[in-house]
């Protein structure tokens, strides 16, 4: 495939961070959301090239049980085939673990970098996790322990951080404490949720602001936005005049959310680096082969990519197949 030749105008704004850190979460939080088992080597071959193009933070797979994520039950297989990509000194694979077997085999195969994963109300908690928000953090804590005693950096990730489809509007205060309770158990990094994609920028502002005032550096905050409304750029934008650096996003906007009705999933990767290239905000990541990667992800997929930039820079479209 040709690579794209179009790049925006870059016309820096006040206030922005010099740099931001893409956290690529296409191979895992995307591809989970298949319906169809993607080969182990596609797999392989689509974290490769995501590399390739610049990408040095790709979550790469989830050491959950089979039975609840069929479509990373070969995890054991993947993350040997992708495993050499961290020696490169700036290279993280991340993996999701849900629970202390999960971290077991994420240790037996030689990860360095893990996530543990909460919700910030009680409905989600136990729709997605089967247990209370307080067990869940309960059950993340010795996790958290244990990977920092054997070195291996953790995140903790922390859904519905915005709104709930059970709950509604989630209260700032509930968002801060949870978040407060991962961070004080030893996470090294929190990417706050909106897990349904109904955040607006000042939303986003007061949360990070309540974080802030609890005590919660900047600087230890990520941001994972899906753009069921269409705002998750206008709210990266908002987390980026905050300060926040690092933003989580699917290349070719995989993935989705399954608790909202017409969700179109994560913030496509290709979209935020656009917008940041037009910034002046350096990510290290080749737009061209960014692209041609996630056009590559959609031939095998057997449809469309759902980003309008890979969209506009390959000449496709929704209805093409």
């Amino acid at each position: 495939m040709t690579l794209p030749t179009a790049l925006p105008m870059t016309v820096p704004a006040p206030a922005l961070p010099p740099r931001v850190r893409i956290y690529e979460v296409g191979a895992r939080d995307g591809l989970q959301n298949e319906k169809a088992v993607v080969p182990t080597e596609i797999k392989a071959e689509f974290i490769r090239r995501l590399a390739a193009a610049g990408l040095t933070t790709v979550e790469a797979t989830s050491f959950v049980h089979p039975k609840w994520v069929p479509q990373l039950a070969d995890s054991e297989l993947l993350f040997p085939l992708v495993r050499d990509l961290e020696q490169d000194a700036e290279a993280q694979l991340p993996v999701l673990v849900p629970n202390d077997r999960g971290l077991d085999r994420a240790l037996a195969l030689g990860a360095r970098n893990v996530a543990v994963f909460v919700s910030a109300t009680e409905s989600f908690a136990k729709a997605n996790l089967n247990r209370t928000m307080a067990e869940a953090l309960a059950m993340s804590e010795p996790v958290v322990t244990r990977a920092r005693e054997q070195d291996v950096r953790v995140r903790g990730y922390l859904s519905m951080c915005f709104g709930d489809p059970w709950e509604g509007a989630v209260p700032v205060a509930q968002v801060v404490r949870t978040a407060k309770a991962l961070l004080d158990m030893g996470c090294d990094e929190l990417s706050l949720g909106d897990t349904i994609g109904v955040a607006t920028p000042g939303h986003v502002l007061a949360l990070l602001a309540g974080l802030n005032e609890a005590g919660v550096p900047t600087d230890r905050i990520g941001v994972h936005f899906h753009d069921t409304y269409g705002q998750a750029l206008a709210n990266t934008l908002a987390a980026l005049q905050h300060g926040v650096r690092t933003v989580d996003a699917s290349a070719g906007g995989l993935g989705g959310c399954p608790y909202a009705k017409s969700a179109t999933g994560n913030l496509a990767t290709e979209d935020l680096v656009w917008m940041l290239d037009g910034l002046g905000i350096e990510t290290g990541v080749d737009l061209g082969r960014l692209t041609a990667t996630s056009a590559w992800m959609a031939e095998q997929l057997g449809r469309p990519s759902p980003s309008r930039t890979v969209r506009a820079l390959t000449g496709t479209s929704h209805q093409e197949q």
